[in-house]
């Protein structure tokens, strides 16, 4: 028991120690907490008041302190005191004013110069952003963070984003951000005013696969050209492909699912449909067989799911809230993530939707949207030359309709030339040089960038998270000085939302009700299946008809045999009936002869003894005369005649 006891007291001394100790550390916490407190209001003070849109409230962070103030309390000039890095004075300065904006601008962060200088602070004007963009950078070096950066600022301007969630973590932009110590003193070291905001979201997801209100397209909307990207047609089949739709929409034959594509193929590789383009080169079994192939494979990978009615509207992109905010609008891809290349081809159709479907605007102090295409690589990977050509174009052209794209992806080399030419923005990451490939990647991206007085080979391997190197168009369209620099951290919680909160936020969407359920309009396939059950109608009528006929030809002809045959018989009977009665006949008369002959030898005989033998011979009284001859020659003809008739 005296064991048991002591045991229980050091048990609670040991606790009691651990309590005194756990609130030592929690006393700590406070004071350091209150004293980062402190120092970020006294930065708050001495801060210009942020650029705005008209009609909209801009971020508490939009604008940087021009003196920082120190985590000790003390202000100091960006240059007095900082630790010597690979700028002077002078390319400071330039930097400084080259990142000066007149109107309404993204903050990115802080000049890194040795250090963070909170007083030079690099932007990118609001209204350069239709001059599209590109974050690069290898994994986990803070692209995401920077997506989520841009997407809330441009949000909190007014104008809506689109962006797809390839990873799962962009939706805690929806919600305040929380603060922490580590947060705290990284804002307040590069002049930037934190406060947790959570931006207006709207969550997408592709043909109802995820979380999210769901986005379909038409096959016919979708298109030949995306479509045989995706299913990975070579030029013929391509081709072959655009023939297809080109029938399909001149027959009337609407494209809504992929059961649609597969039953105009198979209708027109059909003896039946062949026929139908003929005059435009035909169709061939085995390409016809390829695409059909390939069409069921795409579906059985659940891709058949994103085909369908009701089809998004791309107005529904360019929204805003109430307030005045741009929405965001996040398209979930985690669940579908084994088919990367789908979805970004379905970024690209939305971007060629957005393109058909929207005025030209030309240049204007903000744009109508920004789409951020991330994992990018995955669009150009495997495309064909047709293919780039579209996208270049759409790149190039779009922006006369106020829509600004920015590219995310690991390294610039995986966008074509001719897309990287069209970008204005950079905002570059950490590169990884551990391969030889990697290295001449480095020394290629590196030579893309304006003279500076930076080793960027150098630089651009020793970023650390949450740095990148900058260069954008200012307000006259002109580039930027190269600014090594530190980001800001994104207002919004950078962790996903848990699922049941975003499943009622899906929930309470107002596009759940137009868009959340599928629906089957009459398209191709049952046209063509009406169009086959009638045409087999017809067949089958015109084979009964056809059998009818020859039915009755057969039975004309047994009819028309059996009465030969029974012509044949009767003729048979009437020349039997005939040679017997001739036979009779000549029986008979011979019959008769003898008679006469006897009649004339017993005249003489008869006239004697007439009296008594006519009384006793009627019969041959009657015959022996000319009335009874005639009588007799009757009978037997009757007779003859009749049986022939009854046979």
């Amino acid at each position: 028991m005296t064991d048991a006891v002591e045991q229980a007291r050091a048990a609670a001394a040991a606790a009691q120690a651990a309590a005194e100790e756990a609130r030592r550390l929690a006393d700590e916490a406070a004071r350091r907490a209150e004293e980062l407190a402190a120092a970020l209001e006294r930065a708050t003070d001495t801060a210009p008041a942020p650029s705005a849109v008209p009609g909209v409230t801009a971020p508490p962070d939009a604008g940087p302190a021009p003196d920082a103030t120190t985590a000790g309390g003390g202000t100091t000039s960006a240059t007095d005191t900082e630790p010597p890095g690979p700028l002077g004075p002078d390319a400071v300065e330039a930097i400084r004013a080259g990142y000066a904006v007149a109107g309404t601008a993204l903050e990115l962060g802080a000049l890194v110069n040795g250090s963070a200088l909170p007083d030079v602070q690099v932007r990118i004007p609001l209204g350069m952003l239709n001059r599209h963009g590109l974050v690069a950078g290898a994994t986990g070096t803070g692209k995401t963070r920077t997506l989520q950066l841009l997407a809330e600022q441009i949000a909190a301007n007014g104008v809506p984003v689109f962006a797809a969630d390839v990873k799962g973590d962009l939706s805690g932009l929806a919600e305040a951000g929380q603060p922490n110590a580590k947060l705290l003193a990284r804002t307040e070291a590069i002049g930037q005013r934190w406060q947790g905001i959570g931006s207006a979201t709207e969550f997408y997801s592709l043909g109802g696969q995820g979380t999210g209100v769901p986005i379909r397209a038409t096959v016919s909307g979708f298109g030949p050209l995306l479509l045989a990207k995706v299913l990975g047609l070579n030029a013929t089949q391509e081709s072959s492909l655009g023939l297809v739709f080109h029938h399909a929409e001149r027959a009337g034959l609407p494209l809504v699912d992929l059961s649609d594509l597969r039953a105009v193929l198979t209708y027109l590789v059909s003896d039946q449909g062949k026929a139908e383009l003929a005059e435009l080169g035909g169709l061939s079994k085995q390409t016809a067989g390829v695409i059909l192939r390939e069409l069921v494979t795409f579906a059985d990978k659940g891709a058949d799911r994103f085909f369908g009615e009701p089809e998004i509207d791309t107005q529904e992109f360019l929204r805003t809230a109430p307030d005045g905010r741009g929405i965001v609008s996040l398209l979930e891809v985690p669940g579908v993530r084994d088919q990367p290349e789908v979805f970004s081809t379905f970024l690209m159709w939305l971007l060629a939707d957005l393109f058909n479907e929207l005025p030209e605007v030309g240049d204007t102090d903000a744009p109508k949207l920004v789409f951020f295409f991330d994992e990018a690589h995955l669009l150009f990977s495997g495309s064909s030359k047709d293919f780039r050509e579209q996208i270049v174009r759409t790149v190039r052209l779009i922006r006369s309709k106020g829509v600004g794209i920015v590219f995310v992806t690991q390294t610039p080399k995986d966008l074509p030339d001719d897309v990287l030419a069209q970008l204005g923005s950079r905002v570059q990451h950490q590169l990884r040089a551990h391969t030889p490939d990697d290295a001449k990647a480095l020394r290629a991206t590196v030579s893309t960038y304006p003279t500076s007085d930076y080793d960027l080979g150098e630089v651009l391997t020793s970023l650390a998270t949450g740095e990148a190197i900058v260069t954008v168009m200012n307000e006259d369209g002109a580039p930027t000085p190269v600014a090594w620099t530190r980001l800001r951290a994104p207002q919004g919680s950078m962790d996903a939302l848990p699922s049941d909160v975003l499943e009622a936020r899906v929930a309470s969407s107002p596009l759940l009700a137009r868009y959340g359920t599928a629906v089957d309009p009459e398209s191709a396939r049952e046209v063509l299946a009406a169009r086959m059950e009638s045409a087999a109608a017809e067949a089958a009528a015109a084979q009964a008809q056809a059998d009818a006929e020859q039915e009755a030809a057969r039975a004309a002809a047994a009819a028309a045999e059996a009465a030969a045959a029974q012509a044949a018989r009767d003729e048979r009977d009437r020349k039997a009936a005939q040679a017997e009665y001739e036979r009779t006949q000549r029986e008979f008369e011979r019959a008769e002869r003898a008679a006469a002959g006897r009649r004339s030898r017993t005249t003489s005989t008869r006239s004697s003894r007439s009296g008594g033998r006519a009384a006793d011979d009627p019969l041959g009284g009657l015959l022996g005369n000319g009335l009874g001859q005639t009588i007799a020659k009757e009978v037997v003809r009757g007779i003859f005649s009749t049986l022939r008739r009854r046979r």
